[in-house]
């Protein structure tokens, strides 16, 4: 018989099926981190609501917060122990605690010679400052509007506002 110089040595298996699966899960992956980035920065600009108030006379007043001082006997009680304007109702007063110059931040409160007048209220939606300058031309005795714009249009609502004394 014959000797071998050596021990042959069996051929090397290959791995075709892992490759492509593990490039393809990586590949998703990537798409979909890229996707989410994406979606968020796009949202940014719509998921904060605008709420934008324009005087048609004078501007809306900046309330001390120190004169905050209840008087019982006067004005109308806030909707729902809340100050918040989205529950503001028609003949209820709110009063801007915004800077000057700055975006209006309308609270409720007592109907107090500083304070602005709910004369009517739209609910529904708006579509911005021509819309509700619009709406507010057929209410008699309005000084001003606010309007609040959000992404679901039924949060959406005007209101024609008379400053009181």
């Amino acid at each position: 018989m014959a000797a071998y110089a050596g021990q042959p040595t069996p051929p090397t298996e290959r791995r075709r099926g892992r490759t492509p699966m593990i490039a393809a899960l990586v590949a998703v992956l990537v798409l979909a981190a890229a996707g989410g980035v994406a979606f968020y920065l796009l949202g940014q600009d719509e998921s904060t609501p605008a709420a934008v108030a324009a005087p048609t006379q004078d501007p809306l007043p900046t309330d001390d917060p120190s004169d905050d001082e209840e008087d019982p006997g006067t004005g109308v009680p806030a909707a729902n122990s809340s100050t918040d304007p989205r529950f503001v109702e028609q003949g209820q007063c709110v009063r801007n605690d915004a800077p000057t110059g700055g975006k209006p931040k309308l609270l409720i409160t007592d109907c107090e010679p500083s304070a602005y007048e709910v004369l009517q209220r739209f609910d529904g939606k708006t579509s911005g400052e021509k819309d509700a300058e619009a709406k507010c031309a057929k209410v008699d005795g309005y000084t001003n509007w606010y309007f609040y714009d959000s992404e679901l249009d039924s949060l959406d609502f005007v209101l024609c506002l008379k400053r009181r004394g």
